[in-house]
């Protein structure tokens, strides 16, 4: 069995990796806001399992929340696809509601239950050493088992349909023109996220989900032009996060996910000061440059 450390640096580098690579497709789709909408919409699917099953275990909770999980984005998707209401507005109209019905199940029917939301989907990276599952007759965090088989169906998405998700990430008409339907891959790549989301809530939290599905793929859309190494310098990026974040976090007894969040900002703010093309720094020097030329050319046309 794996020592506690090894597993929640492990836990922490699956969901970059889960998260990676969908993460920079949210990021040039503009609609980054997903996993956070995720994070609120789910609620209503806690409330029903707990009133249809009468129960609070971990699996039947992410099993109902990963189904409004799915709706959210559905429905996300089905009001962007009018071409009325563009993704961002989709997405703070959906999500509102379905956090709303939520809230009203939580007041109505359960508010004498302690529904533990904290340990559900907010969760704890530090406890996930504790959960195990038993395969082969050998211990095995049941997050590093969740997480690798996410991560996995992550991969076959993004490598079966590669192309396809390249054509209608940046020219969707000309997509459409040959067979291929944007609609159809944007709802796949949407699941995938609400599934990707959901099943890491429980083992390390929403916030850091949020954190690595959007921050490093921000920063490596400022790092690179190309897709496949915007892609591979995310995951990167994630693991950086997730390794100097449990690192600090151990130094100054901190949260371990709020250290790794922090890694995750502090790369981004590098990448948004220092990027070779499209840095703060680098534009800097770019327009002292043309600064300069311009007062040459003037003063050689005197």
């Amino acid at each position: 069995m794996l020592n506690d450390d090894l597993t929640i640096i492990l836990t922490a580098g699956l969901v970059a990796t889960a998260a990676g690579l969908l993460g920079p497709f949210l990021v040039l789709r503009r609609v980054a806001l997903m996993s956070d909408a995720v994070s609120h919409a789910v609620l209503p699917g806690i409330v029903l399992v707990y009133l249809l099953l009468g129960t609070r275990a971990p699996l039947p909770v992410i099993a109902g929340a990963a189904v409004f999980a799915i709706i959210c984005v559905l429905a996300i998707e089905a009001l962007r696809s009018t071409g009325l209401v563009k993704s961002d507005a989709a997405i703070a109209l959906v999500f509102p509601a379905l956090f709303a019905l939520g809230v009203l199940g939580v007041t109505r029917y359960a508010s004498g239950v302690h529904l533990d939301l904290d340990s559900t989907i907010y969760g704890e990276i530090a406890f996930a050493p504790f959960q195990t599952v038993t395969i082969g007759g050998i211990d095995v965090a049941r997050s590093i088992v969740l997480l690798g088989t996410v991560a996995l169906c992550n991969l076959a998405l993004v490598t079966l349909l590669w192309k396809e998700y390249k054509a209608t990430t940046f020219d969707p008409l000309f997509s459409r023109t040959i067979g291929i339907s944007p609609a159809l891959l944007s709802r796949l790549l949407l699941i995938a996220v609400a599934i990707t989301a959901v099943t890491a809530f429980e083992s390390v939290g929403a916030i850091l989900v949020v954190t690595m599905l959007i921050v490093p793929a921000a920063a490596a859309y400022l790092l690179t032009n190309r897709l496949w190494a915007m892609v591979v310098v995310t995951v990167a990026l994630g693991w950086v996060s997730a390794l100097g974040g449990h690192t600090a976090a151990t130094a100054v007894d901190a949260s371990i996910a709020g250290a790794m969040g922090l890694v995750a900002a502090v790369c981004f703010a590098l990448a948004l000061v220092a990027s070779p093309r499209y840095g703060l720094l680098a534009r800097a020097i770019q327009r002292r440059r043309r600064r300069r030329d311009l007062h040459a050319a003037l003063a050689a046309g005197r």
